[in-house]
């Protein structure tokens, strides 16, 4: 709040557009701002949804006329908002069964335990929330606020994340710590909100370190608990999960440039957390070079990753996008060398299409984890290749490679209906791509010949990192 008086405070709402207008309005009973949009308005900042409660019902219709828009309902009974979205305008209306000083108390950061009293212009403060506002301190109104709900666990990390220059009191991470198993008992889709808002805020690296310090991240993905333990037995001086957890830090800032809007740094967020999930599966040792492999980690990652977006609810969209970019988040490394060839970022740009930006935030992320953010020839090398291929992949966009041919064309040319012709036509693109086919013609004359031939078309090579 840096400064700002009760006061002032005041003043700046009552002048607020949405405050303003309702100020002249034949309200019967109480009508209160609270929560987050007090806070936000506090910190100098314009709330992008607010939140009423109202000591009589009969009083929505007033909110409903203002701002020209029916309210419709969320949630079950008997906890129930009222919704009004008027333009880029939200409001979350809730009908208070007590006073509105019981209701602050009962909400879930003492910073959120505000209210502004429209009929009347004054500031409701029970739990001194704008004093932890003032210091940047998040803190909850009592020992049963996580029992009561223990998504809360998760608001506070995501608050802590999109809040730059707060910190959390040690009475709630301890209380986090203790009462984590609790967090099974929320709902996937509500989980997975929280942490939609985490992988988007500038503070993600934060938030992930205050999951892993709590143990909150391995209730929510005990999958990830696997990897700690491998890294503990096998002594691993770059830890799997170490490394991981690292690449966060790197998401807004190296991959940042990459990150087209919210849904991409969401895709890249995900799948850096899922992406080497398949290496505690496919640990083998070299005795004679003395060298450890994954082989084929990338795939059982992706297996293990799509079980986990199918527990949490994850969209058909999302799920396809996510583990798309951990089964190939291994092949920008593999064609990173001075002798990189255009046809190798040509079938990258194919394979991977609108995706490939983000693959190259995601690689990033991973590569920077895995140097502690140093710099070397190694990263160096990556690094430039990156720009090449995304170079290549602007320029593919405004001269985007024909189709040489249909499926309906395979099958005037004799081919039988089925997988033969998907992957011939697969092999085609693959040659067009590299060079070697340029016209219609060349392509049926290669699938004639083909069609000739009892050999397979061939598939892409799917190479293993060690």
């Amino acid at each position: 709040m840096l400064g700002i008086s009760r006061q002032e405070l005041a003043h700046s709402i009552a002048g607020g557009d949405i405050a303003g207008k309702l100020a002249g309005c034949p309200f019967k009973g109480g009508v209160f701002l609270v929560g987050g949009a007090i806070r936000e308005i506090a910190l100098g900042r314009e709330p992008r949804d607010y939140d009423f409660a109202l000591s009589d019902a009969g009083d929505l219709k007033h909110l409903e006329q203002t701002f020209g828009k029916r309210s419709f309902l969320l949630g079950k009974k008997p906890i129930q908002t009222h919704r009004i979205v008027a333009g880029d305008t939200v409001l979350d209306v809730t009908i208070l069964e007590e006073t509105i000083e019981k209701d602050l108390k009962r909400r879930d950061f003492t910073m959120n335990a505000v209210a502004f009293d429209i009929r009347h212009g004054t500031i409701i403060d029970p739990l001194d929330g704008l004093h932890d506002i003032e210091r940047g301190f998040i803190r909850y109104p009592n020992p049963d606020t996580i029992a009561s709900d223990p998504l809360r666990m998760l608001k506070s990390v995501r608050h802590f994340a999109a809040l730059e220059g707060f910190t959390l009191d040690p009475e709630l991470i301890e209380a986090m710590t203790s009462s984590r198993q609790l967090i099974g008992k929320t709902a996937p889709e509500r989980i997975k909100h929280e942490l939609d808002l985490i992988m988007v805020s500038e503070g993600v690296w934060r938030a992930v370190d205050m999951l892993t310090r709590t143990g909150l991240i391995f209730e929510i993905f005990p999958e990830l608990e696997t990897l700690r333990i491998m890294d503990v037995e096998k002594h691993f001086s770059l830890e799997t999960l170490g490394h991981t957890l690292l690449g966060f830090s790197f998401l807004h800032t190296r991959g940042g440039r990459y990150l087209a809007n919210r849904a991409a740094a969401k895709d890249v967020g995900y799948a850096l957390l899922f992406h080497d999930l398949g290496k505690a599966h496919t640990y083998s040792y070299d005795e004679v070079k003395g060298l450890v492999h994954f082989f084929n980690h990338e795939r059982r990652s992706k297996d293990i990753a799509c079980a986990i977006m199918e527990r949490l609810r994850f969209s058909t969209h999302e799920t396809k996008r996510i583990s798309s970019l951990i089964e190939h988040h291994m092949r920008i490394f593999l064609i990173s060398s001075p002798e990189a060839t255009e046809k190798a970022i040509r079938r990258l740009i194919y394979k991977m299409g609108d995706l490939t930006p983000e693959l190259i935030a995601l690689t990033l992320c991973d590569m920077y984890g895995s140097s502690g953010g140093e710099e070397n020839p190694s990263t160096y090398q990556v690094v430039q290749n990156c720009d090449s291929i995304l170079a290549a992949w602007y320029e593919s966009k405004k001269e985007p490679l024909p189709r040489l041919l249909s499926g309906n064309d395979l099958l005037a040319a004799g081919f039988a209906e089925g997988p033969m012709v998907g992957r011939c036509l697969d092999t085609i693109r693959d040659k067009q791509i590299a060079g070697e086919l340029r016209t219609p013609e060349e392509a049926l004359r290669f699938a004639e010949e083909l069609l000739k031939s009892p050999v397979t078309p061939l598939k892409e090579n799917q190479t293993n990192d060690p």
